[in-house]
């Protein structure tokens, strides 16, 4: 289990995107909730779940709300990843020498899926995948306005799988 749940502060962190431009937390958290979605290429839960941050990142993107990954893998194997399973919102890259941004989350499995609310705590921790957690990060980032269908009908979306 993430040590980071719901109720913690969220540790402030500057990463690196795919293409070199520093991400700071705290720019992002300044322009409303923010979403970050912890992940390691070779990991099947993760390969399985992303894409479905991707919908909500679509469903999302134009509001105030940022949807992000943070990825443990290099700058290489992440594009890959980001083109096969085609993620559209940026990918960090947590240092796979160190993960010192995964670390401060005391991270121990992912994917891991936080959704952090514009005065820097956590609302909702994930760890692996959680149906229902996901549906909890949906309607956060709604807001104000009715939550997106994130499921496609006759989908076979599993309840859990563990990370």
């Amino acid at each position: 289990m993430s040590a980071l749940i719901a109720g913690n502060k969220a540790p402030d962190f500057t990463l690196q995107t795919t293409d070199g431009k520093p991400f700071p937390l705290k720019v992002a958290l300044a322009r409303g909730p923010v979403v970050l979605a912890f992940y390691k290429v070779s990991c099947p839960v993760c390969q399985y779940a992303l894409p479905f941050v991707e919908r909500l990142h679509q469903a999302y993107g134009k509001q105030p709300v940022t949807v992000v990954s943070v990825s443990q893998n290099d700058a290489r194997d992440t594009l890959a990843f980001a083109k096969e399973y085609g993620l559209t919102f940026p990918q960090l890259l947590d240092d796979p020498s160190a993960y010192a941004v995964s670390n401060a989350y005391g991270l121990t499995n992912v994917p891991t899926l936080l959704c952090i609310a514009p005065d820097g705590e956590i609302e909702v921790s994930s760890v692996g995948w959680n149906k229902s957690e996901f549906e909890e990060i949906n309607r956060r980032m709604a807001g104000a306005i009715a939550p997106a269908s994130m499921f496609r009908p006759g989908e076979d979306v599993r309840d859990f799988r563990s990370g």
